[in-house]
């Protein structure tokens, strides 16, 4: 198997933990270089919603319960939106490897290991259901994370742009504070398993920033003005403030950027 049919693998396996286990299991192989690609694999299919289980049922944002974190319940509602945003974000990270072929190795490296990253954040945030009382697929869920991907399936620049700078960067805005709410009612577990997603997850916006820049520098484009404008065009809605500053700074926004970001959040 090469690391494009491991990634097809990954992303149409259905049941969570056992995409998470391909996800781990791949990466592993990768950077031991018993997995590469191959340069003969047949071209990337169209996008398509990837594998997932029958639940968690999905609905609009709007639709999404909103629970206090003063009980385990409400706690649990909490950690299982977490949990369904890092396994889209295993699928994002496989669906760029898949996809995105024409950039240089490191472009491959850098997803595969987001995608493990993703993967371990799942399974730890899945145990934790289960010391509260419940499972993954046990809540409704939203969609928007992938229908960004199929959105801007035709361009790595948007990808880059709208998915790591935009929808996953929004999670380091929020961490801190839900962290500190969860600190309200005495929740160390929940924490110390929020810390290091926040801590990691610097690091995976930082490759989408990466990329971006260099996918602009390649194709002669002024990263500020070509990043508005892929918000405007695709996801305007998602950058909203308050802003991590000093996390988006470590995470490839420039100065440029910091200052434009009210500005797109208007």
């Amino acid at each position: 198997m090469d690391l494009y049919a491991a990634a097809a693998e990954c992303l149409a396996t259905a049941d969570p933990a056992t995409k998470c286990g391909k996800t781990r299991e791949f990466a592993a192989a990768f950077f031991a270089g018993a997995l590469k690609p191959d340069a003969n694999s047949a071209a990337p299919d169209a996008i398509r919603f990837p594998g997932r289980p029958e639940r968690p049922h999905l609905v609009h944002p709007k639709f999404v319960a909103k629970r206090g974190l003063g009980s385990n319940e409400g706690r649990a509602a909490f950690l299982h939106a977490i949990a369904h945003i890092e396994l889209n974000a295993v699928d994002l990270a496989w669906d760029a490897v898949y996809r995105f072929r024409d950039l240089p190795e490191q472009f491959a490296e850098d997803f595969v290991r987001t995608a493990d990253d993703e993967a371990r954040h799942y399974l730890m945030l899945a145990e934790r259901l289960v010391e509260l009382g419940h499972a993954y697929g046990d809540f409704d869920a939203h969609n928007g994370l992938w229908e960004m991907a199929e959105k801007t399936a035709h361009s790595a620049l948007a990808r880059m742009a709208l998915v790591p700078r935009v929808l996953e960067a929004r999670g380091l805005d929020v961490a801190p504070p839900m962290i500190e709410r969860l600190r309200g009612v005495g929740d160390e577990k929940s924490i110390a398993i929020l810390e290091i997603i926040l801590r990691e997850e610097v690091a995976h916006v930082a490759a989408g920033s990466r990329w971006f820049r260099w996918l602009c520098e390649r194709d002669g484009l002024a990263p500020w003005p070509t990043f508005a404008g892929l918000v405007r065009a695709y996801g305007a809605k998602a950058v909203r403030g308050p802003f991590n500053l000093d996390a988006r700074r470590r995470a490839g926004f420039d100065d440029e950027e910091i200052a434009g970001l009210p500005a797109l959040a208007d």
